[in-house]
């Protein structure tokens, strides 16, 4: 462990002050209970804050929107949908919330855990610029471990009939103990959802030649994908997209561990656009032929970047299943493996019987030997 991370630890370490502090007969409850607030972060539509709340004796994240989208419909539901559909997929890699509500004057709110962590994209960026700490901490079979459960995540997720739609590494979350926390549920899909005409037009008002610096579609607060890691049916602007949209922004994620690059580069929405509808997938070892890149990855990334979705793993939970069995030396579905290596791992998992036939084979050759020479 770290010092930074010992020093986490003390900070983070539970006192019986605060554990057996009495509970007032008037206790608070609401936005009451909650104070010492201090900035913690600022998104295209909210604003974060991390707080104490008194009665539990713990801090928590405060969520609210910027107050100039506080008086919009759209906003206010979508803020309501993040809230009640992070709730309703308690999955260990889902963030807990614990309260939903309105302050004294009335603005929506709601409270979550606040995570310890750093994010993919800050893991990449520093293994990218050499940094010795993180390339020790995130070998890639460590980062192919967070790819797998943060499908293990999604496909829960998926069962109950959310998709995600904005899948990248800023919104999957390492945690100080490998704990990996799939983040940002702001723009699900859920089951049942009709075509909003609002947003669909938002979405293609966007598409239109609007700088993209940020590489974000964005008008005025709102925030409808990230075209970095846009599926080609999100890049249509495709009302009825499904659970393999998620399959390709997880496959784009891949391409970036394996290849160190993004795997769309522009600087405007329409540069990134091209690119996904038009251009190739290229082949991760041809774009860093250095990195060494096992051809059983490079299989299920490639598969999972099909511009045709039914050309893609049609579930997330297939394509974590082929991950799983990279990293434990078996056969993935996307390729077959030469006859060699089938008797290698045939051997590898009988390794005991065949070193015990071997050794019968060798001593009953020996006696045979004894009885010729001296019977």
């Amino acid at each position: 462990m770290t010092s930074s991370s010992s020093e986490q630890s003390k900070s983070r370490a539970i006192d019986i002050a605060q554990t057996d502090r009495p509970l007032p007969l008037h206790w608070l409850s609401g936005s009451l209970k909650y104070t010492d607030f201090e900035p913690l972060t600022e998104g295209g539509t909210a604003v974060l804050q991390t707080c104490l709340d008194k009665n539990l004796h713990r801090r928590v994240v405060f969520k609210t929107l910027h107050p100039h989208l506080r008086d919009s419909e759209l906003e206010n539901n979508r803020f309501l949908r993040e809230a009640r559909v992070t709730a309703m997929i308690p999955h260990p890699g889902t963030v807990p919330v614990y309260e939903i509500g309105r302050d004294r004057k009335g603005v929506l709110f709601f409270t979550m855990k606040k995570l310890e962590g750093k994010d993919l994209s800050k893991i990449l960026s520093a293994i990218n610029a050499g940094d010795r700490q993180t390339l020790d901490e995130f070998p890639r079979p460590a980062l192919i471990d967070v790819v797998i459960q943060a499908c293990q995540t999604v496909a829960y997720a998926h069962a109950t009939g959310v998709i995600h739609r904005d899948l990248k590494p800023a919104n999957i979350l390492v945690g100080e103990f490998a704990e990996v926390t799939v983040i940002d549920w702001g723009l699900a899909k859920v089951h049942g959802e009709k075509p909003s005409v609002e947003v669909e037009q938002a979405i293609e008002e966007a598409v239109e030649g609007k700088d993209a610096v940020s590489m974000e579609l964005t008008q005025p607060g709102r925030r409808y994908g990230t075209p970095l890691y846009m599926s080609p049916e999100q890049a249509c602007a495709d009302p009825n997209i499904d659970e393999r949209s998620d399959v390709y922004n997880l496959g784009s994620i891949l391409f970036e561990i394996l290849t160190g690059k993004n795997l769309v580069v522009g600087t405007t929405v329409e540069e990134a656009m091209e690119q996904i509808l038009k251009r190739d997938v290229p082949i991760p070892h041809e774009i860093s032929p250095d990195r060494e890149i096992p051809s059983t990855l490079e299989a299920i990334c490639l598969k999972a970047l099909a511009r045709d979705p039914e050309d893609r793993y049609q579930s997330v939970q297939t394509l974590g299943d082929d991950l799983i069995a990279h990293r434990s030396g078996e056969a993935v579905s996307v390729c077959l493996p030469s006859a060699f290596t089938r008797l290698m791992r045939w051997q590898n998992r009988h390794a005991l019987a065949v070193t015990a036939a071997i050794s019968a084979a060798l001593g009953a050759l020996g006696m045979l030997i004894l009885v010729l020479l001296f019977g």
